[in-house]
């Protein structure tokens, strides 16, 4: 027993004189980085009064601290950033749906400003700027070595006024210039139409007003079909989204599942971890569901693509998507503006990030460039003349007057997809898709 006690007390004695060896460099440690900090700050300082007293021209000392400050954050990541009062200001519009500008989401690549996408109707998309772009000039002056910010102050003006910017575009030998009118940017969130039997949802950003303007979306175009019953599926036209309110990608994924994950958040040494479930309920009343994606969606339009993806509740079509698997978080600030701070990976409920790597596809479907047609092609299709078309014909005996009718309102529907896949070859491709799935189903 003795033996035993002593040898007790001799681990614990040596915890102790173990503890005591790691401990001591630690603290050290640290107050050698918090005295470095206190150095580094210091170094500030001076370099600030130096330009005060020194430099050239007087200076503004609010616009070198703003500067110092967004200096900092952009260091971190491409979407960290600091927020002036104005800026902070016009954020909180854009995310209520309306605002001034040119309707392009932005980011920074090899010190070029690359196009994320353009919005739906907005200057930008009107002028042909397209998702992969690359704007190296604005107003033919160079935005290289500027920050990003730097950049997007250069594009913003009065509504009305015209800006130039030079594209650089894959496929294409040259640099070229593109005019853009610069207005006020009224952005509806989701549209909903019909085409064929299916219900295709275009979801252009994550606003305040996006998952009220799905559900409605949704809801009277099924009314206009006769009903749920008579509808093939749905399709979720996420291209070119560039992403907006977290909440908003939570509720429109959670419009398509009836349970489990949606999305988790996983910050610094896991703070700020958070999981997210659906709720009961399917807006789609479990039909088909196929997902649009392309280079320009991201962020919250990844959040929804991979969540239902995961939980194969939807078909995702199209290209691989943007890759912005990370969470900001827009801090106010004292002065009025506000810091928006990276805070989190995100997570589909498969457990895989997508940060720089994007959501691929289930089924790849390349969108191809459209080509202009030609004096030929169009004398081709004047030039096309059936049987129906001849005077005195012979009249179709087997078939009655209504059976004929359907057969041409189905030669119609047919027609009109065929129009479809020369405009937007994607959702052409989504559309039939749905097509057969309901055939198969029926069957």
């Amino acid at each position: 027993m003795k033996k035993f006690i002593m040898a007790a007390l001799g681990g614990t004695l040596a915890g102790v004189i173990l503890t005591t060896q790691i401990a001591g460099p630690l603290i050290a440690q640290e107050d050698s980085r918090s005295t470095n900090v206190y150095e580094q700050l210091d170094l500030f300082g001076d370099i600030f009064e130096r330009i005060r007293a020194q430099y050239v021209e007087d200076v503004n000392e609010a616009d070198l601290i703003e500067a110092a400050i967004d200096g900092m954050l952009t260091s971190l990541d491409p979407h960290s950033s600091y927020l002036s009062p104005q800026d902070a200001a016009d954020m909180q519009v854009q995310t209520r749906g309306s605002f001034g500008g040119l309707g392009i989401e932005v980011t920074q690549e090899e010190g070029y400003v690359k196009v994320v996408a353009p919005m739906d109707g907005t200057p930008a998309d009107l002028a042909g700027v397209e998702a992969g772009d690359f704007i190296t000039q604005v107003d033919g002056q160079s935005v290289l070595g500027l920050t990003l910010d730097e950049t997007v102050d250069q594009m913003r003006g009065p509504v009305g006024s015209e800006i130039i910017i030079t594209v650089v575009r894959e496929g294409v030998d040259e640099p070229f210039d593109i005019s853009i009118i610069r207005d006020t940017i009224k952005l509806t969130a989701v549209r909903a139409r019909v085409e064929g039997n299916s219900i295709v949802l275009r979801v252009s950003t994550f606003n305040d007003q996006t998952y009220p303007n799905l559900e409605a979306g949704l809801r009277n175009a099924a009314e206009e079909l006769g009903g749920m019953e008579n509808v093939d599926g749905v399709i979720v036209d996420l291209r070119n989204n560039p992403g907006g309110l977290l909440k908003q990608a939570i509720k429109v994924s959670d419009a398509f599942l009836d349970k489990g994950e949606i999305v988790s958040t996983r910050g610094r040494n896991n703070q700020g971890s958070d999981r997210v479930n659906a709720s009961p309920g399917d807006l789609a009343e479990g039909k088909p569901v196929v997902v649009l994606i392309n280079g320009g969606s991201a962020s919250a339009s990844e959040i929804v693509a991979g969540a239902l993806q995961d939980h194969r509740r939807a078909l995702i079509v199209g290209t691989k998507s943007f890759g912005k698997g990370s969470v900001q978080t827009v801090m106010p600030l004292r002065s009025g503006g506000a810091m928006r701070l990276t805070t989190a990976r995100y997570y589909t409920p498969s457990g895989r990030s997508i940060q720089a790597l994007g959501v691929s596809p289930d089924i790849v479907v390349e969108q191809p460039r459209r080509q202009p047609e030609t004096d030929d092609t169009e004398q081709t299709a004047r030039a096309q003349r059936t049987e129906a078309d001849l005077r005195g014909r012979l009249n179709n005996d087997s078939l009655t007057e209504d059976e004929i009718r359907l057969i041409e309102e189905e030669r119609a529907r047919d027609e009109a997809a065929a129009k479809l896949r020369d405009e937007d070859f994607q959702l052409s491709y989504a559309v039939d898709l749905l097509k057969g799935l309901a055939t198969v189903a029926a069957k």
